[in-house]
């Protein structure tokens, strides 16, 4: 199937422009489907390729339910399609602290249904595209940049799930029409290092710069001055890495950090976990397929067994071998002169599989792009002037946090946005991708740039509130909520309670000083990070000004165990969120986008005679809770925000 490149926003034809992001569009959807006609029966929808992941059923929905969950956010549409489906494909793709892969918690539509619901997010996405206003060029605060936003997500999932697919048992898998695996075997080419030209690096990208679609952590301002150094000629080849396994490189420690020796004992790896042994002999798992090990491919490691060979590597050579960083990466490419579409191993332009290292040479050097992404030293961070996409506030900034490292030059089933020199793509270092590595020797001491969210006044404000220390004799506003709140329940059950608009958790903690169990909700990734650190660490330190907010100094350490945090949205939560005593919302209503859709809602979540409790400086949703709630109290709350607290009994 041809793959249509990510396509320009800039133009003067509207109508042009509109069919070409209508066929972008579609074109995305035609191969995500397609990728997914690898699975052989509907049963391998709801297999688990590795622990960490959901079954591929939830990949099948995600990206459809992201155009319909991000339209609604921006209220571009108003009316969802199939909330109960919108809710449980929200989120929940990556490892981190907040995301329930808990199976007990999800009851998966069948495969028809999703099917169903695919088709009918492509009939309202192909209307809107024929229908919105559009102005060129594509800004991100167009709807177009909205729905453009889509579909590069999918374009992403349409990677990381061949990767599951990949990793799921081949007994569930089948080749697919058209998609056909290189079977150039032979052996590798001798590696050999090459010089680099060392230059000054300056990336500078504004908003203002619209010739693609690119996400936010692409924009800013970063420069490094890099010395000469040099770096391999290939990618490293399965035959380079056959020599490492087969000298003991993953049993003996020295090669390998804390952190990847850690992974190596916990996986009990001993060789590549895409390679499968039979006898002395190896093969490799394809997406669909097993072949002979193939010599002259790149390996596919993590980044965790990249850095083990570099080690290893370094010590039969006598020589100081590493990773390269970002910024010596974009140095190979400006000193081979590659530029944006030049011919490689990607976008499924040639098979869907690795080929030889040797097959497309830039300048000398081979596979600069394409193949297999590439393995950088340096972990993920923002350029100076980052901003967060108001739309997707997740995509980048929980990966600013020293885990998750860059990956560059796109892989052969990279698409749209990955392939772009500027994309910066990054992974949790003992995730797998289609993933290989070049190595370089050079003395430059990267300057990491370990900025976090305290850097975000936002989310400063938001600590403050949450966690700022009584002033002049005025209570934490949020801990006096919850004390009013506390004091309602003396005369009822108090086994769990939810948080819902927790931001970052001190309300959560407050309740769990009487509750068995608290559940802290927020539609915001990076408040719910904190949030989790606070509970997980015990404290948060913040950058500025110089400060840290402790659980201790709160008498709250006893209560991090009964409260965990998830990230969700108040109008659409999802059904395992129920059977409460208290509901707590503190200056939640004003700021959702359908206030009466949640108001509506959330009565069927209490136990009876529950409590929900309001704080809002408005009350004009009151009408809409007298259906099913008897008011039972209100009080003006002025301590620290002038508004109003409202206590509600489910009838």
């Amino acid at each position: 199937m041809k793959i249509i490149s990510t396509i320009s926003l800039n133009g003067d034809n509207i109508e042009k422009k509109r069919q070409e992001i209508k066929s972008y569009f579609n074109n995305t959807y035609d191969v995500y489907e397609e990728l997914f006609k690898s699975l052989k029966s509907d049963e391998a929808f709801y297999q688990k390729a590795i622990p960490l992941r959901h079954p591929l059923i939830f990949y099948f929905g995600h990206t459809a339910s992201f155009f319909v969950n991000k339209l609604i956010l921006s209220k571009i549409i108003s009316m969802r399609i199939n909330p109960k489906l919108e809710s449980i494909f929200a989120v929940g793709v990556d490892e981190m602290s907040w995301d329930d892969l808990d199976e007990k918690h999800y009851d998966w539509a069948t495969v028809e249904e999703t099917r169903t619901y695919r088709n009918e997010v492509r009939v309202l996405v192909n209307g809107l595209i024929d229908t919105l206003p559009l102005t060129l060029p594509i800004d991100w605060d167009s709807a177009f940049w909205v729905i453009l936003m889509g579909c590069e997500h999918e374009r992403i999932h349409l990677e990381t799930s061949s990767v599951l697919i990949r990793q799921l048992d081949i007994k569930y898998v089948q080749p697919i029409e058209g998609w056909n695996v290189c079977k150039d075997f032979g052996n590798a080419p001798t590696n050999e290092l090459l010089p680099v030209q060392g230059r000054t690096m300056t990336h500078h990208t504004t908003k203002e710069a619209n010739d693609y679609y690119r996400w936010d952590n692409e924009y800013g301002f970063h420069e490094a001055t890099i010395p000469n150094f040099e770096a391999s000629k290939y990618l490293v080849s399965n035959q380079e890495f056959l020599s490492f396994v087969q000298d003991n490189g993953y049993g003996c420690d020295a090669y390998w950090e804390a952190e990847g020796k850690a992974w190596r004992d916990f996986t009990q790896a001993i060789y590549p976990t895409f390679w499968c042994k039979e006898g002395e002999s190896y093969q490799l798992r394809m997406m669909t397929e097993l072949v002979d090990l193939p010599l002259n491919h790149p390996v596919e490691v993590n980044h965790h067994e990249a850095k083990a060979y570099c080690h290893w590597l370094s010590e039969k050579e006598g020589k100081k071998l590493r990773l390269p960083t970002e910024d010596e990466w974009y140095c190979l490419v400006e000193h081979t002169h590659i530029v944006q579409g030049q011919n490689a191993n990607i976008n499924l332009g040639h098979y869907a599989s690795t080929m030889p290292v040797d097959s497309f040479e830039h300048n000398a050097f081979y596979d600069v792009i394409g193949n297999v992404w590439q393995w950088s030293q340096t972990p993920i961070y923002p350029f100076d002037g980052f901003e967060v996409h108001p739309m997707y506030d997740d995509f980048s900034m929980p990966t600013f946090d020293t885990q998750h490292n860059l990956i560059k030059g796109g892989s052969w089933i990279s698409t749209g946005n990955e392939t772009l020199l500027s994309a910066r793509y990054a992974f949790r270092r003992h995730f797998f991708q289609h993933a290989g590595f070049r190595y370089v020797q050079s003395g430059y001491q990267e300057q990491r740039k370990e900025k976090h969210y305290e850097h975000d006044s936002l989310v400063y404000h938001y600590i403050e509130l949450d966690w700022g220390a009584t002033h002049v004799g005025v209570e934490n506003h949020l801990a006096y909520c919850a004390r009013l709140c506390l004091a309602y329940m003396k005369e009822k059950p108090t086994t769990k309670a939810l948080d819902v608009g927790c931001a970052i958790g001190r309300s959560s903690f407050e309740l769990a000083r009487v509750f068995d169990e608290v559940v802290g909700i927020d539609y915001t990734a990076r408040f719910i990070q904190l949030a989790t650190k606070i509970k997980e660490e015990g404290s948060l330190g913040l950058a500025v000004p110089t400060k840290t907010v402790t659980l201790k100094e709160c008498h709250l350490e006893k209560e991090a165990s009964k409260v965990t945090f998830w990230q969700g949205d108040a109008c659409n939560l999802k059904p395992i969120y129920r059977g409460y005593d208290l509901i707590f919302a503190s200056n939640l209503i004003d700021r959702l986008y359908n206030p009466k859709k949640f108001l509506e809602g959330i009565g069927e979540r209490l136990n009876e005679k529950g409590l929900l409790i309001l704080t809002s400086p408005l009350d004009e949703w009151r009408f809409i809770l007298e259906k099913n709630f008897r008011l039972i109290d209100t009080q003006d709350i002025s301590n620290t925000i002038t508004t109003q607290m409202s206590v509600w009994e489910k009838r």
